[in-house]
């Protein structure tokens, strides 16, 4: 971050992308303090998502504040479980908007998770910032894929309307962010591909968006110097690819020859059975990096063969059992 040694609070930030970006942050010299419902270690600060407490007092005189917070969407999409997911964003985005109005030193930045979801299910071209079709009255697609992108839309909404005249915002609209962390996306889908089943899922046309998480904590890095960028920034490496090609170049990388296809009924039972929801796998989501790319920032993993190639050597790498 331009070496400038920061404070930096992450809020929600004990998930994976949390994870990610303590980890980054912390080996750089900077200060890291997560909000958190449940602190159990030291650095971390109880706060509930949703009002103003004694966390406030690390958002002030802070210098990047990144709200990571919202329920995690790997759920059945129940009318209580979307409702869920539409609370915790908007509640901690609009506490978040408060702490930093209130403080007599605000944050230079802040950066609000988003995502890529906000966009339409398309196949014919790809969404930029500034050319994309925000989604929610595609044809031929469940209704309830409609509520996923009003979430987003009413999360990147909170931010904008708080009322932080020297704090710049930036909303991230985020890809699946790919580590080989245990239990984040890249692990799940290496599981899948490994046993067999990374085949195409209901013919597999559909765009998968992804970023990788070196390049995920590099865009947060640059968008936090970066005083000309603000509002909407497309978190997502340049080569998104149909999911029959993602998980055929993911399965190459394990070394797995086969894949089994599954239909869409065959993917609508899987998910019930991992209570999550189809979304996951039907929605076509092929964003790209268009504001990242125009400011200058270079990927380093910008193509899926080499990123899943660097991906599962360190996943292995993590595997092995080190000798005494």
């Amino acid at each position: 971050m331009g070496e400038r040694l920061m404070k930096v609070v992450l809020a929600g930030g004990t998930g994976q992308v949390g994870a990610i970006l303590d980890r980054a942050l912390t080996a750089g010299g900077h200060e890291v303090v997560i909000l958190t419902r449940r602190p159990v270690r030291e650095r971390e600060v109880h706060w509930d998502g949703e009002s103003l407490g004694p966390w406030v007092r690390e958002v002030d005189g802070s210098d990047l504040v990144v709200n990571l917070a919202g329920r995690s969407v790997n759920c059945r999409y129940t009318p209580a479980s979307l409702q869920a997911m539409m609370d915790s964003r908007v509640r901690s985005a609009r506490a978040v908007g408060e702490a930093i109005a209130a403080a007599a030193l605000p944050p230079r930045v802040w950066l609000q998770m988003s995502t890529a979801t906000i966009y339409a299910h398309r196949f014919d071209a790809p969404n930029d910032e500034a050319t994309g079709v925000i989604g929610g009255a595609e044809p031929d697609v469940p209704r309830y894929w409609a509520y996923s992108v009003k979430i987003a839309k009413e999360w990147e909404r909170a931010q904008e309307e708080a009322e932080t005249p020297h704090t710049r915002k930036v909303s991230l609209r985020t890809a699946m962010v790919m580590s080989p962390d245990r239990g984040g996306v890249f692990d799940v889908l290496s599981r899948m591909a490994r046993i067999g089943l990374g085949g195409p899922v209901a013919g597999g046309a559909q765009y998968v968006s992804w970023i990788h998480e070196r390049d995920f904590v590099r865009a947060v890095q640059f968008l936090a110097q970066r005083d000309d960028l603000g509002g909407a920034v497309n978190l997502a490496a340049p080569g998104p690819l149909p999911q029959r090609a993602f998980m055929r170049v993911l399965r190459q990388a394990w070394g797995v020859p086969v894949g089994l296809p599954a239909t869409r009924w065959m993917a609508e039972l899987g998910a019930l059975a991992l209570r999550s929801d189809t979304e996951l796998l039907f929605k076509s989501r092929r964003v790209v990096p268009g504001r990242l790319l125009g400011a200058g920032f270079v990927f380093e993993h910008g193509e899926w063969a080499a990123a899943a190639a660097d991906l599962v050597e360190r996943a292995r790498r993590a595997a092995t059992p080190r000798a005494c």
